[in-house]
């Protein structure tokens, strides 16, 4: 029997344990992947067990991601190190250590990749990007980015960089409304892409886009827009890895119908995969109603998202790199603080 390939949906768990109907899900023809929340995460042994059972229920592979920037957005802490947010990061030699640390803790307990680095630049508008920013600058972002990527490139992670083409000069949290950036295309061009620009033109892997509508380019917010997406993004970028949507189930969303509308819609504008979380009826609803199709090239580029173990946790630790990069994430943290 033909594994199956990895789909285009990504779902997500209620607990800590898969149920029959979880188990259901991920062998779901149109399932491709799985994320991780805080409410999955116990402690290592937990998650690495949980992550077992995960692949033992899918006939074919399946991605298993998690948020674990750091700062404010760090899923599994029990048992990990905890990370600054991005703009601590002030030297790109700090950056990369922190990106090989964050994705060694995570590959290790067969986890494929985090959704990061974040890209946007701070513009000292939004509360829910802020410090999750590496730098107000955008040639500053750009560089602690690329340098972030380097590290988890050297750990075995492919990068998502997020949120395109820039989440950073709006107030409103796309999670709960669907915010408005009036800013014209050459503004954004000249700050905002400049981080993207230089990560795709080093071989990044993947890309989010936001939930954010830039009106002055299309009325359709960034995922859902052919023209951010093909014209822009692959086009005049020359992006060739994977778009992931951000979730679905996020009020940005809202405004382009029910969830299967959103998926369809997402999915027409160019989105590899797309996150439905948080909401498991519209989980069921997308993977079930969603046509069930073959993609030689989606599965190419989400294939290549697949984690590159180089280390269990028990060797991990016992690396002179981790010890000795971890006491500086430490003490960067605490003097962050």
């Amino acid at each position: 029997m033909r594994a199956l390939p990895i789909g285009p949906v990504m779902i997500d768990l209620e607990g800590p344990e898969l149920t029959a109907l979880d188990k259901e899900k991920i062998n779901h023809p149109n399932t491709g992947a799985l994320i991780l929340f805080a409410r999955n995460y116990d402690n290592p042994e937990q998650v690495q067990a949980l992550v077992k059972a995960i692949r033992a229920a899918r006939k074919g592979d399946i991605l298993i991601a998690v948020d674990q920037e750091g700062g404010r957005v760090q899923r599994f802490q029990n048992g990990f190190t905890r990370l600054p947010p991005a703009m601590a990061y002030a030297q790109p030699e700090l950056a990369e250590a922190a990106g090989w640390l964050m994705a060694a803790e995570v590959l290790a307990v067969d986890v494929d990749f985090s959704f990061a680095p974040v890209l946007d630049i701070d513009c000292g508008i939004s509360e829910i990007i802020g410090n999750r920013s590496f730098s107000v600058d955008s040639e500053q972002a750009a560089e602690l980015a690329a340098a972030f990527r380097k590290g988890m490139r050297a750990a075995g992670m492919a990068a998502t960089g997020k949120h395109f083409p820039g989440h950073g000069a709006v107030a409103l949290d796309s999670h709960l409304t669907l915010p408005v950036d009036p800013r014209p295309l050459a503004e954004i061009r000249s700050k905002d892409l400049t981080p993207f620009k230089r990560l795709i033109d080093q071989g990044l892997e993947a890309i989010m886009p936001a939930h954010v509508v830039y009106p002055e380019v299309d009325e359709l917010p960034a995922g859902f827009s052919e023209i951010w997406l093909q014209e822009i993004l692959r086009g005049e970028l020359g992006f060739e890895g994977a778009i992931f949507s951000d979730d679905l189930s996020m009020e940005g969303a809202a405004g382009v119908g029910d969830f299967l509308d959103r998926a369809r819609l997402a999915q027409q504008a160019g989105c590899d995969m797309l996150l439905v979380c948080n909401n498991s009826s519209a989980a069921e609803q997308v993977l079930d109603k969603l046509p069930i199709t073959q993609d030689s090239e989606r599965e190419r580029r989400l294939q290549a998202m697949l984690g590159r173990r180089q280390f269990d946790r028990n060797t991990l630790f016992k690396t002179d790199k981790w010890q000795q990069v971890s006491a500086q994430i430490n003490h960067l943290l605490e003097s962050y603080a």
